[in-house]
């Protein structure tokens, strides 16, 4: 599939912390990854928003927020256990991560 065909059936435009909007994969109506069918169907190949999940510093910023997302996804508090290192290396990732934003580029 190519890039334009794969951001129109499985993409989305969503507001970012810092007010610009990119893009993010689509959920169903259940709120389960679009591409998510009793497994992840491009796990070998997934992006890395969903590489880094939850160590998304939004999620580990509070033990509160931490419980939020939590309370909707069944491996969290009870999958294997990161290293400080490993989920440092998540958060640098995303950091340095080239987002798409809504006029097309990168930013």
């Amino acid at each position: 599939m190519d890039r334009d065909s794969f951001i129109k059936t499985y993409c989305r435009w969503v507001m970012a912390l810092n007010g610009n909007e990119v893009l993010s994969l689509k959920e169903k109506s259940n709120k389960d990854c679009i591409l998510w069918n009793s497994g992840c169907i491009v796990y070998m190949a997934r992006p890395l928003q969903c590489r880094t999940f939850p160590f998304w510093e939004n999620i580990i910023s509070s033990y509160k927020a931490w419980k939020i997302a939590a309370s909707g996804c069944k491996g969290m508090d009870s999958g294997e256990l990161h290293t400080e290192s490993e989920i440092n290396h998540c958060i640098k990732m995303r950091a340095a991560e080239q987002v798409i934003n809504r006029t097309g580029g990168r930013i």
